[in-house]
């Protein structure tokens, strides 16, 4: 590499593609999608750039045709979590030496490659392996994850730069080191470009990684992979080991090696993680980075000078898109009663518009959930609300499993505002809504802030400037993403980072550089030219 002072490409977001009617970019992602539908590959673990099949294959199926498989992958063992240690081990010496302009490129490369040859490929495998709709795959699998690969390079540029002060006589550095061991990343089900940033973002910056992708988004996952591969990194800087986490987990954790765990999943799991790192603390080389994204139960707030149609919108794409299965999803919904009169008659019949099914039928607003277990909680909490003293199902409560696992979006009201579903993340397309007297605006801040244990998104709507200075001021700990006049969801890199506090994790901030520090510790560094050579102070002469 060139001694040169390098400047990276600025980064941009990546513009979202329409899919229009009539569109070439529609005609190419039907006929990926037609041509992916076809398939059935095997997936295999990939540990230091080796292929590996342990022979217990599991079957990826579309969660809205259930009986369809796109893929079958290979469950790893425990040993090959021990064995992607050791290769992340020997590939991280030359990895971590390499200049971090020649890292950067490999994620640059992925990132202009997704944007061009491999955008079809990628959205496509979302759709079918996580029953998206044609929009959230693509502002999800496409635009995010170059966001997050343009993005954290920009940002790795600039902490690299930023250096201390040196005094006369003296040169001071510091220097960003990657982690003395290995980075586990366990990766969710719902966002392919989460799935991919918590194993690149650590690698970007010198580490390596055993990366545990979802069962059931193990579709993209793999061709997320071979893009990374595709792109230039080197074997064994992020091994590849698909599986199920309660097996493989405990290997991972229980190492000494063990840097960081980088997660996003839900609260439960994050909480046992945590505790069993406490329970190996002596026997770690260094303390590991806990890096957690966890559950939300997010909030609307309509204060009664709020935009009625606003409101509805935010509820509609807040809630329901990706059918409820984001960790901003729009769950709890507090609206002024003046506000809930204007607006109720339209967001009913809206909800009941709304088209469910095929995701490949670009007709449709949404797909199905995205496993049995998922569906019969769905199912079973939208019977809890129908025999729960005074709630009510205002719309949706369908649900059907026949052919895919298809739950209405539903919206329920209820009188008690501390009633289970207002409190417990769901993640499905389940609403609930409590109406509360215009008068009683303070006293609901008080109600949100306090009613349930998550502090992740949440959007407040008013045209009252004093509302929402009140809004935000009350509500400063309840949402570690906050809105005005916007919906809780869709929050973009670069523009606004994500985490939240409270039970829903770290608050780390994917998409910044605050994220990206949680994968190195710093070494400070003082050189001075002309050392000192009489060990004697001035003060210490004769008067």
């Amino acid at each position: 590499m060139h001694d040169a002072v390098v400047a990276v490409p600025p980064p941009i977001n990546e513009p979202v593609r329409s899919y229009a009617p009539g569109t070439a970019e529609r005609a190419g992602l039907k006929a990926e999608l037609a041509r992916m539908s076809g398939e059935c590959p095997e997936i295999p673990i990939v540990i230091g750039g080796q292929r590996i099949t342990s022979g217990r294959l599991v079957p990826v199926v579309m969660p809205h045709a259930h009986r369809h498989v796109v893929a079958h992958f290979h469950a790893a063992e425990p040993a090959h979590i021990e064995q992607a240690i050791r290769a992340a081990a020997a590939a991280r010496r030359d990895w971590e030496s390499m200049r971090w302009e020649a890292r950067a490129a490999v994620f640059l490369r992925a990132a202009e490659l997704l944007a061009g040859p491999w955008r079809e490929r990628i959205v496509a495998a979302t759709m079918l392996g996580q029953s998206k709709t044609a929009h959230q795959a693509e502002v999800d699998s496409a635009c995010e994850l170059i966001d997050f690969l343009r993005f954290n390079v920009g940002y790795a540029a600039r902490l690299y730069a930023e250096q201390p002060i040196s005094g006369p006589g003296m040169w001071n550095m510091t220097e960003l080191r990657p982690l003395e061991g290995f980075t586990f990343a366990l990766t969710p089900f719902n966002f392919t470009a989460i799935a991919a940033n918590l194993p690149a973002a650590p690698a970007l910056m010198g580490n390596t990684v055993v990366w545990k992708p979802a069962e059931s988004q193990m579709l993209s996952a793999w061709h997320t992979m071979l893009l990374f591969e595709e792109a230039g990194l080197p074997p064994g800087v992020i091994n590849f080991v698909p599986g199920f986490g309660h097996e493989l987990a405990p290997t991972a954790v229980a190492h000494p090696d063990l840097g960081a765990i980088n997660f996003t999943g839900s609260t439960e799991i994050f909480r046992s993680l945590w505790k069993q790192v406490a329970a190996h603390l002596d026997g770690y080389k260094s303390y590991p980075r806990l890096i957690g994204e966890t559950g939300g139960k997010d909030f609307i707030v309509a204060h009664p000078s709020a935009d009625p149609r606003a409101v509805a919108t935010a509820i509609v794409r807040g809630g329901y898109e990706y059918q409820g299965q984001k960790c901003s999803a729009a769950s709890r919904i507090y609206v002024a009663a003046s506000v809930w009169k204007q607006l109720e008659a339209e967001l009913v019949g809206t909800i009941e518009s709304l088209g469910v099914g095929d995701v490949s039928d670009f007709s449709n607003f949404m797909g199905a959930v995205i496993k049995q277990a998922a569906f019969d909680r769905h199912a079973a909490a939208i019977g809890e609300a129908r025999e729960t003293r005074g709630m009510k199902v205002l719309a949706g409560g369908g649900c059907d499993d026949q052919d895919g696992w298809f739950v209405r979006p539903t919206l329920l009201t209820t009188d008690d505002p501390t009633v289970r579903l207002m409190r417990d993340e769901l993640f499905g397309p389940i609403v609930t809504a409590h109406v509360f007297p215009d008068h009683a605006w303070s006293e609901v801040l008080d109600l949100v802030d306090r009613t349930s244990p998550y502090a992740l998104t949440g959007a407040v709507f008013a045209r009252d400037r004093s509302a929402l200075v009140e809004a935000t001021s009350r509500l400063r700990h309840a949402a570690g993403n906050f809105y005005l006049n916007d919906k809780p969801t869709g929050a973009v890199v670069g523009q606004q980072p994500f985490g939240g506090a409270r039970a829903s994790g770290t608050d780390d901030k994917a998409g910044s550089a605050l994220n990206l520090l949680r994968f190195v510790a710093a070494r400070t560094i003082k050189e001075t030219f002309v050392p000192a050579t009489d060990w004697r102070y001035p003060f210490l002469g004769e008067p």
